[in-house]
């Protein structure tokens, strides 16, 4: 599997934090890594810059317009939390998903 892009890891990641418990985001990245079913060295592949993981700039690219939609919360530095319109928005997708 290719590493996914941050559009792809947005609904995982507001599942993995469903259960409105605080998660730090390394946590997390070991979490979607093993969903997505990454390579270790998928896991340890750098952006051209050479200063970061891709997968690590997505997750962190999909917390962020997570973030901006007001879905997920950030209580302090590197914690997240989904919001009460997460839970709704979570909620309202997983309805509309059923038969």
């Amino acid at each position: 599997m290719a590493i996914p892009d941050y559009q792809t890891c947005m609904l995982p990641l507001l599942q993995h934090v469903s259960d409105r418990n605080e998660h730090f985001i390394r946590d997390v990245f070991e979490s979607l890594a093993k969903k997505f079913k990454l390579t270790s060295a998928e896991k340890a592949k750098l952006l051209p810059s050479g200063k970061q993981a891709i997968f690590h700039n997505r997750v962190g690219w999909a917390k962020s317009y997570l973030k901006k939609a007001r879905l997920l919360d950030s209580p302090k530095r590197g914690v997240i939390k989904i919001s009460s319109r997460g839970i709704d928005v979570l909620s309202k997708k997983t309805k509309s998903n059923r038969c």
